[in-house]
């Protein structure tokens, strides 16, 4: 019977860790992570192909400090894209609320809790960061 109880005390305590919300940080990599799937999913569907073509590349990351403006930029090409077909496509529009969702996440809902670890907003078109040089900047500036 000790056993028995045992088993379930583990497994209620299993299930109450589990079952936690979501902090806005993870909200925010799980909803990274999904947009990105679904523009690559977008871009090689038949259907869609054509309409993302109008589209930038674009590489997510929430640590890049210019994540809100190309966001915001994607919104707005998103929202007026050449063909009415392509702005009402379904696929389409649940991206447009992802990405919508992301920004007012960031903007409001987390606003103060992200980190950002870089400012490279090529990077966020090649998808390859350039890491800081702080203390190289620091020192140019000191010398001028």
């Amino acid at each position: 019977m000790k056993l028995v109880w045992g088993l379930v005390v583990i497994l209620t305590l299993f299930f109450v860790v589990n079952s936690a919300p979501p902090t806005c940080y993870s909200r925010v990599l799980t909803l990274n992570k999904e947009i990105m799937e679904s523009l690559d999913k977008l871009q090689k569907y038949r259907r869609t192909k054509h309409c993302m073509e109008v589209l930038p590349k674009m590489y997510l990351d929430v640590h890049n400090s210019c994540v809100m403006t190309k966001l915001r930029d994607v919104m707005y090409i998103l929202e007026n894209l050449p063909t009415p077909q392509c702005r009402e496509k379904p696929r389409i529009i649940g991206l447009k609320r992802k990405i919508r969702s992301l920004y007012t996440i960031i903007n409001k809902v987390c606003y103060r809790d992200l980190v950002f670890f870089t400012d490279d907003c090529d990077a966020l078109e090649t998808g390859h960061s350039t890491p800081r040089q702080g203390e190289e900047q620091l020192q140019l500036l000191k010398e001028r």
